[in-house]
């Protein structure tokens, strides 16, 4: 990966620099093809016939709903069922700038930029309104060079302008300033760029480098990141707050069952409370970092031995094999997993669906899937992580990534069979999905005062992690 800014020019997109080879010449299932054609009004009857207790204004209204501050994001989903055959999509996390464009089967045989042009027309430039600095236009980033700079040649090729690449990754040189609430990078030659726009592609810690808010527009900012995007403990609590507000429409955000504001000392209790099998969250970590799957107690004692740099953790019910989930106050719900393969091998899968905004609503951008390494059996017989842990991140050293592909399972006529999901399933996840998206928007707004500057005091009462708070560029 490069460690220097880039400078892209228009006419240079070369599709095997952006899609994993997997990807390059794969062809979309049918099923998932007829489901990214369906309209809205199609979404909105096919739902509600299946969920007559849900209220069609009310869906229509979310499915319609135009973000303040989270253009574009991707929930992670488990698909479980109950021992009665209760099946629905849990989701896991949202994603703040979510990969998933290198994945992605092309929509159409002339789809050359696929999700990226998508994502780009339709959420990003209709953001780019009179009111911005003048400036140029950049991607930001400190992981996944693929996808980013796919995203750089794509914005440059559509606008016909020059578009910047710029890593700033934690802990390193930083090519970004900040005057006056604009972005200013600084090249190699020592000019220096006034940004009117970007893209953010920066996941580790970016509340310490880039401010809540600011005259450049981002897309999205850190303060998407505090509300909810990279903060697994304020989602939660915006998850609930959006269920309470929709009680009487009968949709509402399916989750684990969630121990907020959780001390380490305290975290034993509640792992005795779900009966001996949970999952214990860093609420700031990412890319499958910061995940203990807890299902004896050599794994919770590895969790406590550990030193940590944070205060505050969660606490979820674990799903996982039907003989050893979690009983939560919700029952026992455990994975549905793969269609068995030849050797009669069951494995955990997720469902990433990433989502961004357009002027009319929410829109599907891409999806994929990741199994776990080893297959789900009655018995437990290795490290929980390797039969529940679906991420495909690996990390090397500090800012360093590498990804097992070998588990990447994409929407296409191969391996979409494999998921055992169909056209309603994808429909539900779009939904779980919109609605995650919604809740941490409307938390984000929560957390600016009429003046547009960042309500720490509240925050500080929804989160009070020192660790954290003493990182918060505001």
């Amino acid at each position: 990966m490069s460690r220097e800014i880039e400078m892209k020019s228009p006419d240079n997109f070369e599709q095997d620099h952006h899609f994993y080879p997997k990807a390059l010449n794969s062809q979309l299932h049918p099923i998932v093809s007829h489901f990214f054609n369906l309209n809205k009004d199609q979404i909105i009857k096919r739902y509600l016939h299946l969920n007559p207790q849900v209220a069609e204004d009310t869906l229509r209204e979310i499915l319609s709903y135009v973000p303040e501050y989270y253009f574009w994001g991707g929930s992670d989903l488990f698909y479980v069922t109950t021992e009665t055959g209760k099946r629905r999509m849990v989701v896991l996390e949202t994603n703040s700038c979510p990969s998933g464009q290198k994945s992605m089967p092309p929509r159409s045989d002339t789809d050359e930029y696929r999700g990226y042009r998508f994502l780009i027309e339709n959420s990003f430039l209709p953001q780019l309104n009179n009111n911005l600095p003048e400036g140029v236009l950049a991607i930001i980033y400190d992981k996944n060079y693929m996808e980013t700079s796919g995203y750089a040649q794509t914005l440059s090729d559509m606008t016909g302008e020059p578009v910047y690449l710029v890593p700033h990754f934690n802990n390193e040189e930083q090519y970004i300033e900040w005057e006056d609430g604009v972005m200013v990078i600084s090249l190699p030659d020592g000019e220096r760029k006034r940004v009117r726009a970007c893209i953010r592609y920066v996941t580790q810690k970016p509340w310490n480098r880039l401010p809540t808010t600011s005259k450049t527009f981002i897309s999205n900012s850190s303060l998407v990141c505090l509300s909810g995007g990279r903060n697994k403990l304020l989602a939660n609590k915006a998850y609930e707050l959006l269920n309470s507000e929709l009680a009487e429409s009968g949709l509402q955000i399916h989750t684990p069952e969630t121990i907020k504001d959780v001390n380490k000392v305290e975290v034993p209790l509640w792992v005795e409370r779900f009966g001996g099998k949970a999952v214990i969250k860093n609420p700031y970590s990412n890319a499958g970092q910061g995940v203990w799957t807890i299902t004896n107690e050599s794994e919770l004692q590895t969790f406590m031995d550990e030193n940590h740099s944070y205060g505050q953790f969660i606490v979820q019910s674990l799903v996982g094999h039907f003989e050893w989930s979690s009983t939560s106050k919700h029952g026992k719900f455990f994975h549905v997993g793969t269609v068995p393969n030849k050797k009669g091998n069951i494995f955990v899968s997720d469902l990433r669906v990433m989502v961004c905004s357009s002027p009319s609503g929410y829109l599907p951008c891409a999806m994929y899937a990741r199994r776990a390494r080893s297959p789900l059996e009655a018995q437990l017989t290795t490290n929980s992580w390797d039969v529940l842990g679906t991420n495909l991140s690996v990390k090397k050293a500090q800012n360093e990534w590498d990804s097992e592909t070998s588990r990447l399972m994409l929407m296409d006529r191969k391996d979409f069979n494999s998921l055992g999901i169909g056209i309603d399933d994808l429909i539900e996840a779009f939904i779980q999905s919109v609605l995650s998206v919604i809740a941490i928007d409307k938390m984000a707004k929560r957390l600016i005062n009429k003046k547009g500057q960042f309500k720490m005091k509240l925050f500080k009462s929804l989160d009070n992690d020192e660790a954290l708070l003493k990182e918060i560029m505001v």
